[in-house]
């Protein structure tokens, strides 16, 4: 016997009964275990790397231990990154050195490096603003905190000077981009994520500092009009391959209809990848192998374990393009993709004649403290590729108030995950999916 099938046998005849409404007999430490297992045996896990590779394989393996009925990966091509060594120097008036990350995507630099001076905004909106004249030849600083809140929301208000500060500082004439983390942590973390180009628009190198190190640098401009810097830094770019790696339990009587649950495998190459995703990971992956120990339900439960959400969603982008003939029926798509807090909301994006089903689903979850949100998610970053093709989705939302502490950063690792919460989740997740496997709902607008 291995050690997964002990893990199953023994839920099995734990003392308690698992109720239509709670599943405490279940074995609530699977997640956990699940998330131990790929942070400690594969660790960090970036799209197309020999990391990625191996995290493949590690999934594929896990879903046949855990007695999925079907067990298949789907290739897709993509742009590879491979991140070298990046150095952040302030060269004069105050020299000293930063805590840098590259920005996912990002070009290197020359092999002697850049040295200009800086020009700081407070927003990538002021940045579109400016004029040439005051931005070109120089190293183009975007200096915008983040908020914390429960829903994560400020992470959209800010991501932009990420995403494509790279495009708009080269409009410009800058020769690189620094921008303050993407982070609420006041720690020396730098956190990374995906940058993009315009194939035409010259192409700058883009990289992070430390919260500490962006308020460091503010203080530095407002003692100085002239603050020079010298960025060195080598990538990678090259053409790549990745896999989605999709198991199913097979409905018994409408194998054809689809619940499909997911999270993203890959993981940046900083942190472990335990919170983002490792944790949503664990959490569908046992969802699945769980309500098999104890019902055969009437719909086909899909768990899809997307590749690259990091590097934009490639991932999800191919499966639905591979499976687009056949998304009618998927009757939801729901993704767990925001750390391990504590679920606190469930909302949906059903049509009106299903809502009654969405306050009935709240009222399964009541006992667990989750309240019922609105009917506009976007179910989260990968199924919103489904959304967006008329899947109804769920979103069961986690409390991510230090969420964004971790995220990106070295400090995404296992001893950030509660067991407690997890657990929390995964009764969750297990309610959630089984209700709507075993109904016969129409959810669709």
């Amino acid at each position: 016997m291995n050690i997964w099938q002990g893990i199953i046998i023994g839920a099995l005849f734990a003392p308690s009964v698992w109720a239509a409404t709670t599943p405490a007999s279940m074995d609530q430490d699977l997640a956990y275990q699940l998330v131990e297992s790929l942070t400690v045996e594969v660790g960090p896990r970036i799209a197309g790397s020999e990391a990625d590779r191996r995290a493949v394989q590690w999934a594929l393996n896990k879903f046949t231990q855990l007695g999925y009925d079907k067990v298949w990966t789907e290739e897709f091509d993509m742009p590879g990154w491979t991140r070298g060594q990046a150095s952040l120097e302030v060269v004069s008036p105050f020299a000293q050195p930063f805590v840098l990350t590259s920005l996912g995507g990002s070009v290197g630099t020359p092999k002697a490096g850049i040295r200009a001076s800086v020009v700081m905004f407070d927003s990538i909106e002021a940045l579109e603003k400016a004029d040439a004249a005051a931005v070109k030849g120089k190293i183009v600083f975007i200096n915008k905190p983040m908020t914390k809140d429960k829903s994560g929301s400020f992470y959209g208000q800010v991501v932009a000077a990420r995403s494509r500060g790279a495009v708009e500082a080269a409009k410009l004439g800058a020769v690189a981009i620094v921008i303050r983390s993407v982070g609420t942590s006041n720690n020396r973390f730098a956190h990374t994520g995906t940058m993009k180009y315009d194939e035409t628009i010259a192409k700058i190198p883009a990289v992070a500092i430390s919260v500490p190190d962006a308020q460091n640098l503010a203080k530095m401009l407002e003692r100085s009009s002239r603050v020079e810097l010298k960025l060195q830094m080598e990538n990678q770019l090259e053409k790549a391959t990745s896999h989605n790696v999709i198991a199913e339990i097979t409905g018994t009587e409408k194998p054809e209809e689809i619940v499909l649950i997911s999270g993203h495998l890959d993981s940046w190459d900083q942190g472990t990848g335990a919170l983002d995703d490792g944790a949503g990971v664990a959490l569908v992956m046992a969802t699945g192998a769980l309500i098999k120990q104890k019902i055969k339900p009437k719909r086909t439960i899909r768990v899809v374990l997307y590749g690259n959400e990091e590097g934009g969603l490639l991932g999800a982008r191919a499966y639905a393009a591979k499976h687009h003939k056949d998304l009618d029926k998927h009757v939801l798509a729901a993704e767990s993709d925001f750390g391990a807090g504590r679920i606190w909301q469930i909302e949906s994006r059903f049509g009106d004649k299903a809502l009654p089903f969405a306050k009935e689903l709240q009222q399964k979850l009541a006992h667990l403290d989750i309240a019922l949100g609105g009917n506009s998610t976007y179910g989260g970053p990968d199924v919103s590729v489904l959304a967006q093709a008329g899947v109804p989705v769920v979103a069961l939302s986690q409390d991510g108030t230090d969420y964004f502490d971790y995220h990106h950063t070295p400090n995404d690792t296992l001893d950030k995950i509660d067991p407690d919460s997890l657990k929390q989740n995964l009764q969750a997740w297990l309610i959630m999916t089984e209700t709507v496997a075993n109904s016969s709902v129409n959810l669709r607008h």
